[in-house]
């Protein structure tokens, strides 16, 4: 199946940097490189690598990485509701507050990479069972219009851009 970029007007203008960034060609194979690209940037760093923030307040790469699975799981939520034609508006949520909440820093690098994994396997499984009539479909999300084309594009510009930040702030350190 071969997805189009989504156009402006699918996605909310917060989203634009995470779809406009992402490489040209098939978003499904895209997301599926992904879990090799995670799992080969992060699985080798110790446990105090993976707790180290690279400034007061920031998150640790673990809880970069929580943080990522829960916005897939929330986007992939999204995915289906729309996908499946369900015109009540979705609620927003508040990213900090998951974080805080999540406790990712109590569990082993190892387990939360597993965790990316399984969700990542999720949607992709979720995707590969919608037809060219259910991307199409559109419905709103945290007070904006979304196409579930478009949301499947976040869900890969979102990884996309905090494996860059991991890269530049942590990895480089």
């Amino acid at each position: 199946m071969s997805l189009q970029r989504p156009l402006k007007g699918e996605f909310s203008a917060y989203y634009e940097s995470y779809i406009q960034d992402l490489p040209e060609g098939e978003i499904l194979a895209y997301l599926q490189s992904q879990l090799n690209e995670f799992g080969g940037q992060l699985k080798h760093l110790s446990e105090e690598k993976a707790n180290f923030r690279y400034a007061e307040g920031k998150w640790s790469i673990k809880e970069v990485l929580g943080h990522i699975s829960d916005t897939e799981r929330i986007m992939s939520y999204r995915l289906l509701r729309i996908a499946r034609g369900d015109n009540t508006p979705l609620a927003g949520f508040n990213e900090s507050d998951y974080v805080a909440y999540a406790g990712s820093e109590r569990f082993n690098l190892s387990d939360l990479l597993a965790e990316f994994s399984i969700v990542r396997t999720a949607t992709l499984d979720l995707a590969n069972r919608l037809d060219d009539e259910a991307w199409q479909r559109t419905g709103i999300a945290n007070g904006a219009q979304v196409s579930a084309r478009a949301i499947i594009y976040i869900i890969a510009g979102h990884a996309a851009h905090h494996l860059k930040l991991i890269r530049e702030r942590y990895l480089q350190l």
